[in-house]
């Protein structure tokens, strides 16, 4: 063969290399909000009794319409450094000795791994101590001592309508219905936009609205790791089920690290059947 076919023959299988070089594993990003009502948060979605056969029966069509996706890997928010008794959990859950709790890990992630005939849930948060003082995180002390309660009504009842909402919307809608709310993006820009909004409790000297961010976005990027860690193939497709506040970033880094090909969830929710 010539130097000159050689050369042609190499130049056809560079868009087939490329292509393949440019195969990412996906990721789906499920928000939620917590259906074991937990309580943690500043405004909190209230969760009527999913235990109850209506919304069991709900629950496990979304689960079998998740599963069409075909993940290889579930990722729920509990602590990375309890994967062993998360394993145990789900050990017995296969083994028919667990019960279910409310929790979304259990009643989305243990429900779609063991149908998906996955070796384990893998768990992939991180919620530890921040560098520093409890105080250089708190906003609302910081807004109560320097004028800004107004401000700080405000920012809090809008994220408190937005529970409410979010909590009356279950009353009559399914659960599909309501992980379709989740993930809608206009509701996921409300999320995002409330971040910038803290930086506005505090000044150059002290801003520990922007220091609570701050920490927030690097819990988030811990999280993201034991996510990616996961994805050893570019055939991997991770589903990561957690509360709809880490979505804005975990999203984010998703995409803007190029590790991941992100789909789009809201779309594929709406495209299920009710």
């Amino acid at each position: 063969m010539t130097y000159r076919w050689i050369l042609l023959s190499l130049l056809a299988l560079a868009p087939l290399a490329a292509t393949a070089a440019q195969e990412k594993p996906t990721m789906m990003f499920l928000g939620s909000g917590h259906l074991a009502n937990h309580n943690r948060d500043i405004a909190n979605t209230h969760v009527e009794d999913i235990l109850v056969a209506k919304r069991q029966a709900e629950i496990e069509s979304v689960v079998n319409q998740l599963a069409a996706w075909k993940p290889t890997h579930v990722a729920v928010e509990y602590p990375h450094a309890r994967q062993a008794q998360l394993d145990e959990r789900y050990a017995a859950y296969r083994a028919g000795t667990y019960k279910l709790t409310a929790d979304e890990v259990d009643q989305i992630g243990l429900r779609l791994a063991r149908k998906l005939g996955l070796p384990r849930v893998d768990a992939v948060d991180w919620n530890e101590n921040a560098p520093g003082q409890d105080a250089d995180y708190d906003w609302m002390a910081w807004a109560k001592a320097n004028g800004k309660g107004e401000l700080l009504d405000k920012t809090v009842n809008h994220w408190k309508a937005m529970a409410v909402r979010e909590t009356d919307y279950l009353k009559d809608h399914s659960i599909l219905q309501w992980y379709q709310l989740w993930n809608d993006p206009e509701r996921m820009h409300e999320d995002e936009s409330g971040y910038f909004d803290m930086a506005l409790f505090g000044n150059d000297t002290n801003n520990p609205g922007a220091a609570w961010v701050g920490q927030w976005y690097a819990r988030n990027l811990r999280i993201f790791t034991h996510i990616r860690e996961l994805a050893t193939k570019p055939g991997d497709r991770i589903l990561v089920i957690y509360g709809a506040g880490h979505g804005p970033y975990l999203r984010k880094d998703a995409t803007e690290s190029g590790i991941f090909e992100l789909t789009d969830t809201y779309a594929y929710l709406k495209a299920m059947h009710p």
